[in-house]
């Protein structure tokens, strides 16, 4: 079986990023923005920012990560639970990411009219760590990582620097969603089939 499913993410991702890119007014109606969200009601904004992207550059790394690791994740999930149910918690997993890695900065930013965020690096932190959830032992090299290391190290690594970026607040990047992308594709893994949090464990003991 081939991953269709990340396949059509990719897609979709790639020809509304790039409409986005052409359009002002298309990037500002699916952006995120807290206050447009609570003050209007666009509860879609916490999905549709995982459309577009800042550009090409923002866009690349993202679907990099998903095209690596999310073919693995969509095909271990229809092993694991089946062809259904399989695609269906992939799905889950990445649109929920978009939701779960945003509550916080809508929390933060709700009455602040000018914050914006975009991209899919909530959900692609997640479709990252529910590979690590299931093999935490595999050794992983990313493009700016040229040395392997172990799945459970670099996504240990990765949450470190992700909450002190987020404390520190000195760029422009959403560490907040990275954060909590990761964690909850980290911990929804595990809903989805409590047994591979025994066989996480395993591995350390």
């Amino acid at each position: 079986m081939n991953p269709y499913i990340t396949y059509i993410i990719i897609g979709i991702t790639a020809l509304a990023s790039y409409k986005a890119f052409q359009d002002g007014s298309l990037k500002w109606k699916l952006i995120f923005n807290a206050y447009q969200i609570k003050e209007r009601k666009e509860w879609y904004r916490f999905f549709s920012h995982g459309l577009i992207h800042a550009d090409w550059i923002h866009f690349g790394f993202n679907i990099y990560v998903l095209y690596v690791f999310g073919k693995s994740v969509e095909l271990s999930f229809v092993s694991i639970f089946g062809p259904v149910r399989g695609l269906l918690n992939y799905i889950l997993l990445y649109a929920g990411a978009l939701l779960a890695s945003s509550v916080y900065s809508f929390v933060k930013n709700q009455d602040n009219p000018h914050y914006n965020a975009l991209g899919a690096s909530g959900a692609v932190s997640a479709v990252l760590f529910s590979f690590i959830a299931m093999y935490p032992n595999s050794d992983l090299s990313l493009m700016f990582i040229p040395i392997p290391i172990k799945g459970w190290i670099l996504g240990t690594l990765y949450l470190l620097y992700s909450h002190y970026m987020a404390k520190k607040e000195m760029d422009n990047i959403g560490h907040d969603a990275h954060f909590w992308g990761a964690v909850f594709g980290f911990v929804v893994t595990f809903v989805f089939e409590p047994k591979l949090f025994g066989a996480f464990i395993s591995n350390f003991v």
